[in-house]
């Protein structure tokens, strides 16, 4: 999972995208990158390390111009390198002249590469972000103009992307056909385009009049205003409907974000209110959330049960979301330095523990241990989602099959390997209840119903 930031029309740009992609830095840790156009030049600034670590105030100096695009990334296609970290910029005989920031995964990624590298298309990375513009540039070269050859890639590249892409003076955003990732977008009080991947990197910046680019959309800004170059997303996809990504709302977004038509943190509370409601009768103390994401189930697990919520669980902020952690030596050794127990608290108590999803399952395996020593009589472990059996290709590290818990154990076994007393999982139908359109949500990750071919 990525975040994008885009900024049209302030002379600010660079300052402005940075606070951006601070309000998103949840959605990836690992690396981070600009490209800033001041009409001339497109100048790019990217490395590994977090937003603050690498755009100083001295950084941002460097980068003039109005035209922004930035990039926060967790690797999912392509390696943890430099060479992946986005934005990617494309250089013609005239200097650098375009680059783009994308969010999603490409699923025909090797053959789409194949036929540009048969066309001579040099790549420098392995990353889908890099396929997309040189896409774009090609098409470009042929002789289209930069919207009908965003058309063209929704043609013949297929996945989850949600994607900035800027020439030397224009600025267009674009969303794949099934809109799995989200993308808002808006403008300031003094005519300044903002478009992020959430609506909290707008709150920052005080966009007003916010609207989703829309399935298929191309919207694209430039000194004369904003052009909707709204395409019929039908004539992309075998789909009639969307197939938004319900993990954002169960783990991804922060919770003061809204898309999708839903606001996260009304979708997280009634994901606990039914939790709650398949545990009447259950005799408990304490209602403890898996902080940060879980927060808001554990809120309404407690206002429907009467259990009292505690936040019983100390979460280090200084240190980035153990899931998204490339490699599983890092996650264990992550959960040990993010979380703490409070001191003196659980001895003798019942604990509803409320966790947003399980993946691998070893992460809420620790926490458990961790509050057992810390004196608890019983942990009851309740989850936001169902389990979790495929994986997924549209942005989410779960790519393969057999790491997942819930190909690994029965629910038993699995009960018993986490160490709880009780488990529970909130039910497709219970999570279907939580959403105003159900029907326009991508569950392939728990159902194997995905809404693309595989290449």
């Amino acid at each position: 999972m990525c975040g994008i930031v885009g900024v049209f029309g302030n002379p600010e740009a660079a300052s402005l995208a940075a606070l951006g992609m601070f309000a998103e830095q949840h959605r990836g840790q690992e690396s981070c990158g600009m490209a800033v156009c001041d009409g001339k030049v497109i100048r790019l600034h990217k490395s590994m390390g977090l937003v603050k670590e690498v755009f100083t105030p001295e950084v941002l100096e460097s980068l003039p111009g109005s035209i922004a695009i930035g990039h926060v990334r967790y690797p999912t296609k392509g390696s943890a390198t430099a060479f992946n970290t986005q934005p990617h910029l494309v250089e013609t005989l005239f200097g650098p002249s375009y680059a783009l920031a994308s969010n999603g995964d490409v699923v025909n990624y090797a053959s789409v590469r194949a036929k540009l590298e048969a066309e001579n298309v040099y790549f420098k990375s392995d990353n889908d972000g890099e396929l997309l513009v040189k896409f774009i540039a090609w098409r470009i070269d042929q002789g289209d103009e930069p919207a009908d050859a965003i058309r063209a890639l929704m043609r013949e590249i297929k996945g989850a992307y949600s994607c900035v892409f800027t020439t030397r003076r224009e600025l267009y955003l674009f969303r794949d056909p099934l809109s799995m990732r989200p993308m808002v977008w808006g403008k300031t009080s003094n005519g300044t385009v903002v478009v992020a991947s959430e609506s909290c990197a707008l709150d920052i910046l005080q966009v007003n009049g916010r609207q989703e680019v829309p399935p298929a959309g191309i919207n694209r800004v430039n000194k004369d205003g904003i052009s909707l170059l709204e395409n019929d997303p039908n004539l992309y996809r075998s789909r009639r409907h969307n197939s938004y990504c319900v993990f954002e709302h169960i783990y991804f977004s922060r919770p003061d974000s809204y898309h999708f038509g839903e606001n996260v943190f009304a979708v997280r509370e009634k994901i606990g209110e039914l939790l709650a409601k398949d545990d009447e009768g259950l005799q408990a103390d304490c209602v403890v959330p898996v902080p940060d994401s879980s927060n808001l189930m554990a809120v309404g697990y407690s206002a429907a049960s009467g259990v009292p919520l505690s936040l019983g669980l100390i979460r280090n902020h200084y240190i980035g979301r153990t899931f998204i952690k490339p490699q599983q030596t890092i996650r264990d050794e992550g959960v040990y330095q993010k979380f703490n127990p409070l001191p003196n608290f659980y001895k003798g108590k019942k604990v509803v523990l409320v966790d947003d999803s399980i993946v691998r399952g070893t992460t809420i395996r620790q926490i458990v241990r961790m509050i057992k020593e810390a004196g608890a009589e019983e942990i009851h472990l309740r989850i936001g989602s169902p389990q979790v059996k495929f994986s997924c290709y549209f942005g989410i590290d779960t790519p393969h099959p057999e790491e997942l818990a819930a190909n690994r154990h029965s629910l038993e076994e699995l009960r018993t390997w986490t160490g709880v007393d009780s488990l529970k999982h909130l039910s497709l139908t219970s999570l279907a209840q939580c959403l105003t359109k159900p029907e326009e949500y991508c569950y392939a990750c728990f159902d194997g119903n995905y809404p693309l071919e595989m290449e």
